[in-house]
């Protein structure tokens, strides 16, 4: 399906979903690799959760500025 009028190509309910999915997986991923750098439950987890924060907001936004681009649909 094609954009119309510069409409993004899917609902934002769907990128969101798809976002915070994503999100969670590398949440889990970020965790993993602090808890083997720190060794740090507690650590490891504040590691996963503030820098998947950032990246979930960044994500969703390029996400939906890249659906509006037509080039190679």
């Amino acid at each position: 399906m094609g954009s119309v009028g510069g409409r993004p190509h899917q609902d934002l309910s769907r990128a969101v979903v798809k976002t915070l999915g994503y999100r969670l997986l590398m949440v889990c991923i970020t965790v993993v690799v602090a808890l083997a750098v720190v060794g740090d439950v507690e650590q490891a987890l504040g590691i996963g959760v503030v820098a998947n924060l950032v990246k979930t907001g960044t994500y969703l936004g390029y996400e939906r500025l890249w659906d509006r681009v037509d080039w190679g649909v």
